[in-house]
């Protein structure tokens, strides 16, 4: 089916994003994302030696690849790191396209609004296309719209909590209202997440913990590769009405006497 998702004025074949954190290997990591289709993976820039020339290392691997990368500030907890670490990773030739991701509590990993509003602003000044995590909160994903974001990505679920989606009511105001690409960000659990997501009208998924941490990474990432493909098909289908009652595959009219 050619349906890219569109990012900033380019274009990918797949719309299921995947990290590269938290696998047995970098040999797993390579076969699960080698499975799951992903077209951008993305990368944590203050947990990778991002000089590492050795030919074993994820960077050697992320080099090597045709995978687009999208660095992102995981583990920071203001603005001032999340801009200084993606200034780094610009000066060390990393791609423009970040993922923009400030941490406001240690427990629940969820973002800081406030200091996510003033990186992007930022960021977005200097030149940076800038992919936002943030709260499944529509009026914060219009505030990071209007001040230049390319991508908003709320929440379903805390990091790495695998509960699915927990407030399908405001991603589908957010998706009323937004203008640009909403990818669906953490939390997501199991393929059935990820085709959820999908339906509701989402442009994409990112996902890392349920496949790295799954019985079998590759099958899992071969699975939410699927979910988010009949995902999307369901949602350019458009789905029958719900009713309370029953309505028969075969019509009772015209029946033989």
């Amino acid at each position: 089916m050619d349906d890219p998702l569109r990012i900033a004025g380019r274009t990918f074949e797949s719309r299921l994003i995947v990290g590269t954190g938290k696998y047995a290997s970098v040999e797993e990591t390579e076969a699960a994302i080698d499975a799951s289709g992903a077209s951008i993976v993305t990368v944590a820039l203050r947990r990778v030696d991002l000089a590492d020339k050795s030919g074993t290392s994820l960077m050697a691997l992320l080099r090597k690849k045709p995978w687009t990368l999208l660095p992102n500030t995981a583990g920071c907890y203001t603005a001032d790191e999340a801009v200084r670490t993606l200034r780094l990773a610009r000066e060390l030739g990393i791609a423009d396209l970040v993922k923009l991701e400030v941490i406001g509590d240690k427990d629940t990993l969820y973002p800081d609004n406030e200091e996510t509003l003033v990186a992007a602003k930022i960021l977005v000044k200097e030149g940076f296309v800038v992919m936002a995590y943030c709260m499944d909160d529509p009026i914060l994903c219009r505030k990071l719209e209007d001040l230049g974001c390319a991508a908003v990505m709320p929440l379903a679920a805390p990091i790495g909590s695998g509960l699915g989606i927990q407030n399908p009511h405001n991603l589908s105001l957010i998706l009323e209202r937004a203008k640009v690409p909403v990818l669906v960000d953490a939390g997501v659990g199991t393929a059935s997440d990820a085709a959820v997501a999908m339906e509701l009208g989402c442009d994409g998924v990112l996902m890392n913990t349920a496949i790295a941490h799954a019985k079998d990474p590759v099958l899992m990432a071969k699975a939410m590769r699927a979910g988010v493909s009949a995902g999307r098909m369901a949602f350019l289908a458009g789905r029958m009405k719900k009713s309370r009652y029953a309505n028969a595959s075969s019509p009772q009219a015209g029946l033989i006497e």
